[in-house]
């Protein structure tokens, strides 16, 4: 029998409930304390009272496990290293965050035996809630009784397909500039939702591919759970499952080796040789052009 997280995922919606109450209050405040990294990215009051709150919860709830949180480093529960470690963003999206943009999350993943195995994306200025645990599926809605199934797309063909990106910078850092530009040629349509949003989309079927090229393992470990639950695929651009990797490869699984062709980085070995310089050429529209595009959701195996 299969392990069950159940008691896990409620804990984890239990934490975003804490999380959301406090990064709502604080959202749109003209007084919002602002300061940055040694990284040059954002850190507000809001990230360092959502991670400690989230932080006292699972000292009280998970004693013998580890946490991990973005802002304050990791935290050996009483079993000592190894076992079971918490991964915590508590605002992916602080930029926007900061600038009144209501796309941010709260990301919360549950880590056992080197996989993610239960995470929760909790996104309140959206009013969207994500979250999934091994075996049982993946899920939207405002709360565990308040929630529907989420499948991946059935997309088959880049040219059919919508890539959804979180910026441009960073990709040149990895000599991917040009290839990332012709994948993003090759796609139907491209969006920059970005963060958290373009992974959550992608989950849900609206979006067939999302990528990123420098990102961290709580920028990851929950979206990972949820994209493959959902029956997608998530790697790093180099091939490696999960979020342990420098980078993120998301897609519904069909695309999967069509889109590392183009941004598959493998920087500790000689690179294959590129084979999205062979773009087709366009061709004109010849009379009563119809092309027919299968924008369905993949059916799970078992009925709801």
């Amino acid at each position: 029998m299969a392990h069950s997280y159940n008691d896990d995922l409620r804990l984890a919606h239990v934490l975003a409930d804490s999380a959301d109450n406090l990064s709502m209050d604080r959202f749109g405040s003209i007084d919002l304390q602002v300061s940055t990294k040694p990284d040059m990215t954002y850190v507000t009051e809001s990230d360092e009272a959502v991670e400690a709150t989230i932080r006292r919860t699972l000292k009280s709830a998970r004693t013998r496990d580890i946490v991990l949180g973005e802002e304050q480093g990791e935290e050996v529960g009483t079993s000592g290293p190894g076992g079971r470690r918490w991964i915590v963003d508590p605002i992916d999206g602080t930029a926007n965050f900061v600038r009144g943009v209501p796309i941010w999350a709260t990301l919360i993943a549950l880590e056992e035996d080197g996989e993610i195995v239960a995470g929760c994306v909790s996104a309140p200025a959206l009013g969207r809630r994500w979250w999934a645990s091994k075996g049982t599926g993946a899920y939207t809605g405002k709360s565990l009784m308040s929630s529907r199934e989420i499948r991946v797309s059935r997309i088959t063909e880049l040219e059919n397909a919508s890539l959804s990106y979180a910026s441009l910078g960073g990709w040149d850092a990895i000599g991917k500039a040009d290839a990332f530009a012709a994948l993003m040629r090759r796609c139907w349509r491209t969006r920059a939702y970005g963060d958290f949003f373009s992974y959550m989309l992608l989950a849900e079927g609206a979006v067939d591919i999302a990528a990123e090229p420098e990102l961290k393992v709580w920028d990851m470990a929950a979206l990972d759970i949820v994209v493959r639950e959902a029956g997608g695929s998530f790697t790093s651009l180099a091939g490696k499952p999960g979020p342990w990797g420098e980078n993120a490869l998301a897609t519904n699984t069909r695309l999967h080796d069509a889109a590392m062709a183009y941004v598959g980085h493998f920087p500790d070995t000689e690179p294959p040789e590129p084979s999205w310089d062979d773009e087709p050429e366009p061709t004109a529209a010849e009379p009563n052009n119809v092309h027919n595009f299968d924008f369905t959701r993949e059916a799970s195996d078992e009925a709801p």
